[in-house]
């Protein structure tokens, strides 16, 4: 016995969450199901509860166009799942999610033009089996069991604890430990200052530093609208809009006038830390935007260090000790606790083997129609979201490009769309994912042969560039020469 549904949402995150609001808004006679192999909703945030657990990006731009975000911009994860949890509430969701529903394969029959998903239970030994007509991937990019942490030498001889911040134990007491955090990205930033206020001392480990946005975690453009009476739903259109201005402009600086933003932003971390303190630790050799820039919340992380309460080394690891780790300098950090804020594992749709006319997909051969559909795979959209930008915003984008689609298959009586690159563009150039030269995060770069190909042409690739797509994707023709109907 199989469930036959419309549409399969996979993934109860954030973008899942979002996709089938958007789905039930603008086709309500679709019959619509989301699985998720947790426990509840959230994704992200609900598997994450290492100590300070917050976005890196502001809550007008990272929450929904729809929904009014009230709170402060940089919110806790605890924020983010009420809010998420309201999104369920007020739009009358939960009866299309089902939890603890792992997928373990997904099907497409060009002969049918179903899609046939086999999912396990995670709480009892039942196997269920779901057909759709049309598949929307919102899973996210990453493992959730484990994040990434290298192999270096001597980690067994090391007589105290190592923890990866995704897997954060519930056992663990920091009190009045020495700790040592390797990594500097968005997670050490959100760890280090939560650790700091009850550990003896933190010790930051960098290879290379990282750029980061210091500032009030208050948006004052919504405080005066709110004190003046306007309505949140326009308090919140309105500082979107002007936060996404302002994003915008500094994403192009970064391009075309590099080295003045990066003297802004080394100046905004020297207000905290003082003119004596040496700011190699903070002067990346790229230029700004080539990885992502974490917002830090009233500089707590500048704070700490200012305080006394954490240091920052910026060296290489030549092996760990018993005591701690041995570094390529000579000199050894000792730690009761080792954190790996070391990244995580990219995943492709989930790791999910696809099949298509019983021929296994390897979506490493698939070219991507901007990065959310790819040849050869008919009747899915991959929910993909921006490294320069909140990653929400492309799922409000492409609720309403799938919606559109969906409607104008049934208005053509098309049981089947496929993208295909047009004759015209059979000799561009293939290429990697995404231009390494422009953004080059280590989980990309680890994993990069696993992603789909883009294309020369900007419509076969993920241009990261919201500011276009925004324009852009609403007014793609769906009978241009890309898409192919059955």
């Amino acid at each position: 016995m199989s469930e036959h549904f419309d549409v399969l949402i996979v993934g109860a995150g954030i973008s899942g969450i979002g996709s089938a609001y958007h789905l039930k808004q603008q086709c309500p006679e679709k019959s619509f199901l989301v699985l998720d192999a947790l426990e509840s909703f959230g994704g992200t945030w609900l598997t994450h509860t290492y100590p300070g657990i917050r976005s890196d990006s502001d809550l007008y731009t990272f929450g929904y166009r729809f929904k009014p975000w009230l709170g402060a911009p940089i919110a806790k994860a605890a924020e983010i799942l009420d809010y998420l949890g309201e999104v369920i509430e007020e739009n009358a969701l939960a009866p299309h999610i089902r939890y603890k529903h792992k997928i373990s394969s997904a099907a497409f029959s060009r002969d049918t033009n179903l899609w046939t998903l086999e999912a396990a239970r995670a709480d009892t030994p039942e196997r269920l089996v779901f057909t759709c007509n049309f598949l929307w991937m919102c899973q996210g990019y990453y493992e959730h069991r484990e994040g990434y942490t290298p192999d270096w030498p001597g980690m067994g001889d090391y007589k105290g604890r190592i923890v990866h911040p995704q897997t954060w134990p519930k056992d663990i007491d920091l009190k009045d430990k020495e700790l040592l955090v390797i990594g500097s990205g968005a997670t050490a930033a959100t760890i280090v200052p939560a650790i700091a206020a009850v550990a003896k001392h933190v010790t930051v480990l960098q290879r290379s530093p990282t750029y980061f946005i210091p500032g009030r975690n208050i948006n004052e453009l919504v405080e005066m609208l709110r004190s003046i009476g306007v309505d949140e739903m326009t308090i919140h259109d309105v500082a979107r809009k002007k936060i996404l201005y302002d994003q915008d402009q500094f994403t192009r600086r970064s391009f075309e006038d590099p080295e003045p933003l990066r003297e802004e932003l080394l100046s905004g971390v020297r207000l905290f830390l003082g003119a004596d303190y040496d700011m190699k630790h903070f002067t990346p050799h790229y230029r700004p935007w080539r990885q992502r820039i974490a917002f830090v919340p009233d500089g707590d992380l500048f704070q700490g260090i200012a305080a006394g309460k954490a240091t920052m080394v910026t060296d290489e690891i030549l092996r760990f000790t018993e005591a701690g780790v041995l570094l390529k300098s000579g000199e050894e950090l000792k730690a009761d606790v080792v954190i790996t804020a070391t990244g995580f594992n990219l995943s492709v749709l989930g790791a999910i083997p696809f099949f298509v006319d019983g021929a296994p997909i390897d979506f490493a051969d698939t070219v991507t129609y901007r990065g959310m559909m790819f040849t050869g795979v008919p009747n899915m959209v991959w929910v993909f979201g921006y490294f320069r930008a909140s990653w929400t915003l492309r799922v409000d984008l492409l609720g309403g490009f799938v919606c559109r689609l969906l409607k104008h298959m049934d208005e053509n009586g098309a049981r089947r769309v496929e993208v295909a690159i047009p004759d015209g563009d059979k000799n561009m150039e293939i290429l990697p994912w995404i231009d390494p030269e422009n953004f080059n995060p280590g989980y990309l770069m680890r994993r990069m042969q696993l992603m789909p190909k883009r294309g020369a042409k900007y419509e076969w690739q993920h241009t990261q560039d919201y500011w276009r797509e925004k324009d852009e994707l609403p007014a793609i023709d769906l009978d241009g020469p890309e898409f192919g109907y059955v």
